[in-house]
Order: C-alpha cells, then structure tokens, then sequence
C-alpha cells in the first residue's frame, strides 16, 4: 500500500507531487507584501463581472487556467477538480466549473478547504485514482461582507479582533509522480468548539482546532515542531495566532518557528485590516504565491501547512449557536525531480 494511515494522519510512501500552482488576488492583495507572489493582480475588484459573486467565480477560473498553462496540460486532461468557496453551496466553484468544464468535487471547510482539497486530492493520487488534479479554493471580501456580516454599503465598525477577507484564489495540480513539491502526510482535523459566538473574532474560534490538530500530527508521526523550516496557518490572524501558541505551551510544546498566512498577506499598519487577513483564498494564495516557491527553491525542505476553517452559516450565527472550527494540515517536502 502507497498509503499508511498513522492515527488520524495518512503517510504516502511515494508522495504525490504539486506540479504547478497559481494565485490570482484583488486591489488590495495588490497592495500588501505579498503582492510579488501573484500571477495576477485586479484593479478593479469586480475584474470586469457584473457582481462580487461573479467576480469571485473569475478569480477562481483564471487561476486553474493559469495553473494550467504553466503545466502546458489542456483541460480535458483533467480527471478531476476539487474546489470551494465561502459562496453559500460553493456557488463560485460550480459556475467557475461549469465553465472549465471538467470532472468537479465541491469542497466546503470554510477557511481551511485548500488543505482539505490538497489532502484529499494527494490520497486520490496516492492511491492511483487519479493522474492530474486540481485543488483550488477562493474567497472574495465583498461576497463575504455580504453573506456573513453586513453589505459595505452599511459603513460598519470593524472590531480589532475582525479579520479582513481576502479577494484572492490559488489552484494547484497534483500528479501521482513526477517534478514538483512533494506532499508527504495529511491530517484531517476533528472539530472543536470553545463556545466561541463573536462573528467578529475568528481566530478564538479557530486557533483551538489548530491546536488540536497539530498536537494529533505530532503525536501519529512522533515529530517535533522544530524538525520544520516552518509550520504555517491559515487563517488566524494575530489574536489567533497568539492563541495558538497559548494552547501549544499549555501542552509542552514551545512553537517558534510559525507563521500565519493572514499576517503574512497584508500589511496591518498601513492596510487597516485590524487583525490580519482570512478566507479560503487567503492560505490557497499564500501556499502558491509564497511558500511553494520557497520549497521550490530550497530555502525550506520542510513545512507544515495548516488550514483552519469557522464552520457555522448565516444561519446558525442568528440563532446564537456557538461557532464550531475545524483544522487539516498537509506536509510538505522538499521538491521531486523527474523519474528518469
């Protein structure tokens, strides 16, 4: 067997490999310090549709497309998609698959659903499902604002635990073999609720799947936080990210070598994005503008890439339910070359 499963954490003795990727952002993305990662860039947050949804919908097509051309790979060559949004039933995923027109898996773990489509998509590779995959997700702010708080046109106050909603997408495509990043293990997160109801403060919510998800990894695969060049979330923003270190000291382990992806997407004093930046396409840009490169280049040979997600609706929030949050972490190694 090409998988062994370790616990809650799947081990793939030949790792699947990312081919390519591709991250596609907004006006603001534009203008944070990662704006240098992006394949493209918009001026215009609409990119030319005639709503934030529909503009959503494009951002997630131009970046499979993109990821394809830079794979030189047509997309009937695709066996599979596996893609989500924050849309209500991942509406931006569907339409941007209707148009690119190949076999589709929605994928919904809010903010953690790029870990979610790479670990699963690494396993469907491993075990010889498929040989080109894509695995995408996408986020825009305006979409979001809308569905999950209050339209921009309202003007409200943005708390200082809030996080900014990234208007971004990134895609990958695994192959079962070949060059590329390898992708090594994949722990898929158990949800937890710390009785968290602050639509506004994601990262408390958060931050304890995050550790609850690290702490199962370490445990299955006997490894330490230091073994790595660097153990990423997505999305916790400061408050969360504070947290998370919080509840890993609680439990003896001392964590100095993380970075979170909605610190790392904008600038929080000049971009007023209070606690940093989140969404589905926050850590699915970050991961393929920022830190795929630097395993490609050799300036990491090993990183964990931990995505977490805040799991209620519009609907659960206006009951008063709790927000329950769910964590998947992926390993990535150092870069596969070409079997000869």
């Amino acid at each position: 067997m090409n998988i062994i499963r370790c616990g809650d954490t799947l081990l793939f003795r030949t790792p699947p490999v990312i081919a390519a990727k591709a991250a596609v952002g907004g006006k603001k993305e534009g203008e944070g310090p990662l704006a240098a990662a992006f394949d493209e860039l918009g001026n215009d947050n609409r990119f030319g549709q005639s709503g934030w949804e529909a503009a959503e919908k494009y951002l997630q097509l131009r970046a499979a497309r993109l990821c394809l051309q830079k794979a030189q790979l047509p997309e009937e060559k695709v066996d599979l998609a596996l893609a989500g949004d924050l849309q209500a039933q991942c509406t931006a995923s569907g339409y941007a698959m209707r148009e690119l027109g190949v076999p589709f898996a929605g994928q919904f773990g809010a903010c953690s659903t790029m870990a979610q489509a790479l670990g699963l998509g690494a396993a469907l590779c491993a075990g010889g499902g498929v040989r080109n995959l894509l695995a995408m997700a996408s986020s825009h702010f305006c979409a979001a604002e809308r569905q999950f708080r209050t339209p921009l046109s309202y003007g409200a106050v943005r708390t200082p635990t809030a996080q900014w909603t990234a208007t971004a997408a990134g895609c990958c495509l695994l192959r079962p073999e070949g060059k590329g990043v390898s992708v090594t293990a994949a722990t898929f997160g158990r949800v937890q609720d710390y009785q968290i109801r602050d639509i506004n403060n994601m990262g408390a919510a958060m931050a304890p799947a995050a550790a609850a998800t690290l702490l199962r990894y370490f445990a299955d695969t006997h490894s330490q936080p230091q073994e790595f060049d660097c153990i990423y979330t997505g999305d916790l923003g400061q408050v969360g990210s504070r947290m998370l270190k919080e509840l890993l000291a609680a439990e003896g382990l001392l964590v100095k070598n993380h970075l979170d992806c909605g610190c790392l997407l904008f600038d929080p004093e000049t971009q007023q994005v209070k606690s940093g930046g989140s969404g589905a396409g926050c850590c699915a840009a970050v991961l393929c503008g920022h830190i795929l490169p630097r395993l490609e280049r050799g300036s990491h040979r090993r990183v964990l890439f931990v995505a977490t997600g805040a799991l209620m609706s519009q609907t659960t929030f206006l009951q008063k339910e709790t927000i329950p949050a769910v964590a998947h972490l992926v390993e990535l190694g150092p870069i596969r070359k070409e079997e000869s």
